[in-house]
C-alpha cells in the first residue's frame, strides 16, 4: 500500500469515526448501530497499521489482490446490512398493522361512544323542554 493510499484510508478512517460520534450525539444514529460503524471504522484503520493482515486475508481467501479481498468484504458487509434492515422493517411493518388495526378499533369505539353521549344529551335536552312546559 503507498504511503498516499495509507493517509486517505486513515483520514477516512478517522472522519467515519468522527461523523459516528457527531450523529449519536445529535440523536440521528441510535447506539446499537454506531457499533457496528465503528467496528468498521476499526477495520479501515487496522488495514491501515497491518496491510499484512490484508494480504494474510488475500491468500487465506484464494484471492489474487488486496483490492479483491477488500471488494468482497464490503459486499458481504452491505448484504449482513441490508438483511438486518430488511428484519428491522419486517418486525416494524407488523407493529404498524398492529397499531393500525388497534386505532381503528379505538376509533370505532370513540365514534360509538360520541353517538351515544349525543342520544344522550338530546334525551336529556327534550326531558328538560318537557319540564320546562310543565311547570309553565
Amino acid at each position: 500500500m503507498t504511503f498516499r493510499q495509507k493517509i486517505f484510508a486513515l483520514v477516512a478512517g478517522l472522519a467515519l469515526f468522527f461523523f459516528i460520534i457527531a450523529m449519536v450525539r445529535k440523536k440521528k444514529l441510535k447506539e446499537e448501530y454506531s457499533l457496528l460503524w465503528i467496528a468498521t471504522g476499526f477495520a479501515i484503520l487496522a488495514m491501515v497499521f497491518w496491510y499484512d493482515l490484508l494480504l494474510f486475508l488475500t491468500r487465506l481467501i484464494g484471492a489474487v489482490l488486496p483490492t479483491t479481498t477488500l471488494f468482497l468484504f464490503s459486499l458481504i458487509f452491505l448484504m449482513l446490512i441490508t438483511l438486518h434492515f430488511s428484519s428491522k422493517i419486517s418486525i416494524l411493518e407488523d407493529r404498524v398493522e398492529k397499531l393500525s388495526r388497534a386505532s381503528a378499533i379505538l376509533s370505532a369505539e370513540n365514534e360509538e361512544l360520541r353517538s351515544l353521549l349525543g342520544a344522550a344529551e338530546k334525551e336529556a335536552g327534550a326531558e328538560t323542554r318537557a319540564e320546562e312546559s310543565f311547570t309553565d
